[in-house]
C-alpha cells in the first residue's frame, strides 16, 4: 500500500513537470477568450435637461451614455431646427456628449436636435443612429409634420445627399443670403420628413449642399423648388420636388495655352473596337476646338480597293469640337477614312503630323434585333419621348407619336427605359430656371422593369406608362 502511494505520487509529479517544461504531448495553455464582440450602440442613461422639456432656458445640454463614446463628423451629421444663426459647440468627454448653445432661443418655439450618425462607441464604432432630442421654450410643443420626396428630374433617380429647406420668405435672394428656418435630410429612398412644425407658410427648396452653407450659389448645383408656398397644417399633402442642375461649363482655354505636351491634333472617335454601328454616325471629338476644317481633305472609301464613297456629308457642333459623318452605311463592309495632315487645325494651331488612315468595319444586320413596344395609358398630349439608358448613360431617344414604338434594327443589350415629358417639344431634357422665371424642369419618369433586346430576334414588350404626376 505504501509503495502504491509513492508510485502514484511520482507519476503525478512527473506529469506536472512535463506540463511546465513543455514536454512531448503537453497541451498549450490558451488564455480565456474575450467573449462576444460588442455589436450594440451606446444607450442613453440620462439627459440634462430631460428630453421633451418645456419652458427651456438652459445654455448647455448633457447626454450621458452607458459606455465611452466619440463623435464622428458632427457638423455634417448634426441638424438643429429651427436653424440657429450661430452653430452650437458639441464635444464628447468619456461617456458624455455636451451641447453648448451659442444662439439666443426664440420664444414659444419647439427645437429639434438630430445627431444623425454622429455618436458611436469607442471600442467597436457602433453608431447610435438618428439620436434625437426635443425641447420647447414655451408651454407646449409644435406638433405638425410635413413629408415628401425629392427626385432628379433628368433621370427619375434619387440623390440621398440632398437636403430640404423651409424658408419663411419667398424672395429669390433668400436662398443665397439667408439661412433656412428648417432643414432636414433625405432617407435612403429620397423621402424627407419635417417634425415639430408650427402652423405657418413656408417656401420649400432642396439642394446639394457640398460646402455646408445651405445656400444656392451656382446653376451647376443640384436644386429644386416648390412651385407654390406650402401652408403647414394637419391636412398638408406630401410634396414631390424635382431637382435639376445646369450643364457644367468647360473652363476656357487661354490663347496660346497648351493642354497637352503633344504637338499634334488630338482626337478620339466613336468606334468601338474598330466596329461602326449601322444606326449611328461616325464622329470625331477633338480635345481642343477647331479653328478650321476642310472636308475636301478627308475622303471616305470602301474595301481594300479604296473605292470612293459618294453622297456623304460632315456636320460640326456649335462648339466646333465634334465632327459627325452622315452617310448610309452598308452592312459588314470595310471602310477607310484618309485624312490629309492639314484636314483640320485646332485653335492652338495643331494639325496632324502626317497623312493618316482610319480603317473600320460596319456591323452585320444579324447583329441587331427588331424591337416593338406597346404602351398602355400613353398620353400623347404630354409630348412623351422614349429614352434608353445603359450604365446610367442615355444611349437612345425617340419621340413617340403613337402608342406603339417599332424599330426594325436595334442594338442588343439590357436597357433601362424612361419617359421624358418634353414640354417644349425639342426632343431633349431641359433643366429648370429659378431666378426670375421660376420655371420647373422637364420631368423624366422611369419605367419599372428593364428591357432585354436579343440579336437576330423579334423583340416585343408591353409597358405600362408611368404617370407624369406620380
Amino acid at each position: 500500500m505504501k509503495y502504491s502511494y509513492i508510485f502514484y505520487l511520482l507519476l503525478f509529479c512527473t506529469g506536472i513537470i512535463a506540463m511546465v517544461t513543455g514536454g512531448p504531448g503537453c497541451a498549450n495553455i490558451i488564455p480565456p477568450g474575450g467573449g462576444p464582440v460588442d455589436s450594440l450602440p451606446p444607450v442613453l442613461l440620462r439627459a440634462e435637461p430631460p428630453d421633451s422639456s418645456l419652458q427651456f432656458k438652459e445654455k448647455t445640454i448633457t447626454f450621458t451614455f452607458d459606455e465611452y463614446i466619440e463623435l464622428q463628423n458632427v457638423q455634417q451629421n448634426l441638424l438643429i431646427s429651427p436653424t440657429p444663426e450661430i452653430n452650437p459647440a458639441v464635444e464628447s468627454r468619456l461617456k458624455t456628449v455636451i451641447v453648448k448653445l451659442k444662439d439666443t432661443l426664440d420664444a414659444n418655439t419647439t427645437y429639434f436636435i438630430d445627431f444623425g450618425n454622429a455618436i458611436q462607441d469607442i471600442n467597436e464604432r457602433n453608431v447610435l443612429k438618428n439620436f434625437r432630442y426635443v425641447f420647447s421654450t414655451g408651454n407646449a410643443f409644435d406638433s405638425l409634420e410635413f413629408t415628401g420626396r425629392v427626385v432628379l428630374a433628368e433621370t427619375g433617380n434619387i440623390d440621398t445627399t440632398l437636403i430640404v429647406m423651409l424658408h419663411k420668405t419667398g424672395e429669390d435672394s433668400a436662398v443665397i443670403n439667408k439661412k433656412p428656418r428648417y432643414v432636414t435630410k433625405l432617407d435612403n429612398k429620397g423621402n424627407f420628413h419635417f417634425r415639430f412644425l408650427p402652423p405657418e407658410t413656408y417656401y420649400v427648396y432642396a439642394l446639394k449642399d457640398d460646402n455646408g452653407t445651405r445656400k444656392y450659389f451656382s446653376g451647376e448645383q443640384l436644386f429644386a423648388f416648390a412651385p407654390q408656398p406650402v401652408q403647414i397644417s394637419d391636412t398638408t399633402p406630401p410634396l414631390t420636388l424635382y431637382a435639376f442642375a445646369g450643364k457644367k461649363k468647360d473652363p476656357p482655354t487661354a490663347p496660346g495655352q497648351r493642354t497637352t505636351q503633344e504637338n499634334r491634333l488630338i482626337y478620339t472617335t466613336s468606334l468601338s473596337s474598330g466596329i461602326q454601328d449601322l444606326l449611328k454616325d461616325f464622329t470625331f471629338t477633338f480635345s481642343i476646338p477647331l479653328r478650321s476644317f476642310d472636308s475636301s481633305k478627308i475622303r471616305l472609301s470602301t474595301d481594300s480597293t479604296f473605292t470612293p464613297v459618294q453622297n456623304y456629308t460632315w456636320q460640326k457642333d456649335t462648339a466646333y469640337q465634334t465632327l459627325s459623318l452622315k452617310v448610309a452605311w452598308k452592312e459588314n463592309t470595310a471602310y477607310n477614312l484618309i485624312m490629309e495632315k492639314d484636314f483640320a487645325e485646332d485653335t492652338l494651331g495643331k494639325k496632324l503630323l502626317k497623312t493618316d488612315t482610319i480603317s473600320f468595319r460596319t456591323r452585320r444586320l444579324t447583329d441587331y434585333g427588331s424591337l416593338r413596344i406597346r404602351f398602355q395609358n400613353l398620353d400623347l398630349t404630354l409630348n412623351p419621348v422614349l429614352q434608353f439608358v445603359q450604365n446610367n448613360q442615355l444611349v437612345g431617344s425617340f419621340v413617340l407619336s403613337s402608342a406603339e414604338f417599332y424599330q426594325p434594327l436595334f442594338l442588343p443589350g439590357s436597357y433601362d427605359l424612361q419617359i421624358l415629358y418634353d414640354d417644349n417639344k425639342n426632343g431633349r431634357w431641359d433643366p429648370g430656371s429659378f431666378f426670375g422665371s421660376r420655371k420647373q424642369p422637364e420631368i423624366v419618369k422611369r419605367v419599372s422593369k428593364p428591357l432585354s433586346v436579343k440579336a437576330d430576334w423579334d423583340n416585343e414588350a408591353d409597358i405600362i406608362t408611368p404617370s407624369r404626376n406620380e
